[in-house]
């Protein structure tokens, strides 16, 4: 007995013909098609109905909408009634390097001196990638002098798991470590030398990070020991620059990229913070400490400035409510600007992931 109901339906399309068509989607970053590029997964046809996935280098990808409407265009031009199409994400881990159990991807945010909002613009940063869809840890790196529980508002100690690793707490959505979770009150941390690495290399590979696309390092202001101890020994996939637009704080930063270099870390690029203020009745940007800093800063190097981030006159609340100023703002230049360089970074890791490098448009702005 034959149950034709049952029998899977004749196809209108071959294989050959969808995946022909869907080399017309680009991908705007990698300048490639997406079936070159290894992208198309599980693609099934079932008589007039096409449905595949598109496997993305990150779940952050700013132009997942974009690619998936392409898709189903180039798709339902072949004569199909339905296209399936399912937006999926791998990222890759950084190959030749000892990996942090869980974690995939690390960058380290450094700005080579203090009071340029490094580590605002790290739990900020840490906290857009969150939004758009990747899984998510920040580690503030600061042994000396740490400021994370300040600014996500939670100074309750972590707890040590049987094995001895350390169970990082969760703050809006991400798990997060710093020596400010092992101290109490105000003592601070005294070690040197062999006891600072031995530290460090415990709070990266002996934390329980879990299934995490990017862990961010707010690195310590400075070029010192704890510094080199981290660029050294630990999987950095990219470096960012965090500088501000005076002059002289560009000797300080090129400090940030000579660190990177000797220790073979690929600078992602540069962040100017503080660019500039918007005034909310001239609509006029304002620029208080000068310009153009990051933007030469930038041309130096022959790296991209990744954002301009605008001064906001609330982001000192940061330190006293411990609510990110991204979570406080439903709309501005200040959250805009974060999602958007989220989404630079998330598609500059992803070009480094399949080994294309191509040159890098120039920083979002609002």
């Amino acid at each position: 007995m034959i149950f034709g109901r049952f029998r899977k339906k004749q196809a209108t399309v071959t294989e050959a013909q969808v995946l022909d068509a869907l080399k017309q989607v680009i991908d705007p970053d990698l300048h490639r098609d997406i079936v070159s590029l290894g992208f198309i997964k599980n693609l099934v046809i079932d008589g007039d109905t096409v449905a595949f996935d598109v496997e993305l280098t990150t779940p952050a990808c700013p132009v997942k909408e974009q690619l998936q409407k392409q898709c189903e265009e180039v798709v339902r031009a072949l004569g199909v009634t339905k296209v399936k199409v399912t937006m999926t994400a791998r990222v890759r881990n950084a190959p030749g390097r000892r990996q942090i159990p869980g974690v995939r991807n690390v960058i380290a945010v450094t700005s080579g001196k203090g009071g340029v909002g490094k580590s605002t613009v790290s739990i900020n940063l840490a906290l857009a990638l969150l939004r758009r869809g990747a899984r998510v840890a920040l580690l503030d790196c600061d042994i000396y002098g740490p400021s994370l529980p300040d600014l996500v508002g939670f100074t309750r100690p972590v707890r040590q798991l049987g094995d001895g690793s350390f169970k990082p707490h969760q703050v809006y959505g991400m798990n997060v470590m710093s020596m400010g979770f092992l101290l109490d009150g105000d003592q601070s941390a005294t070690m040197r030398g062999p006891m600072l690495h031995r530290f460090v290399q415990q709070f990266l590979f002996n934390v329980a990070w879990g299934d995490t696309d990017y862990l961010v390092l707010d690195l310590p202001p400075g070029t010192g020991d704890i510094q080199l101890s981290l660029t050294q020994n630990t999987p950095i996939n990219a470096g960012i620059v965090v500088t501000t637009p005076q002059k002289a704080a560009l000797l300080d930063a090129r400090k940030g990229v000579e660190m990177f270099a000797k220790v073979d870390v690929p600078v992602l690029g540069f962040i100017e913070n503080m660019s500039y203020y918007l005034c909310g009745k001239c609509d006029k940007e304002h620029h208080l400490f000068g310009s153009g800093g990051g933007q030469a800063l930038a041309d130096e190097y022959q790296l991209p400035l990744l954002a301009r981030l605008p001064l906001d006159p609330t982001i000192n609340d940061d330190a006293g409510e411990g609510v990110p100023v991204i979570l406080r703002q439903k709309e501005g230049p200040y959250l805009t600007a974060f999602g958007n360089l989220a989404g630079r970074v998330a598609a500059e890791l992803g070009k480094r992931s399949v080994g294309w490098a191509v040159p890098s448009p120039q920083a979002f702005e609002v």
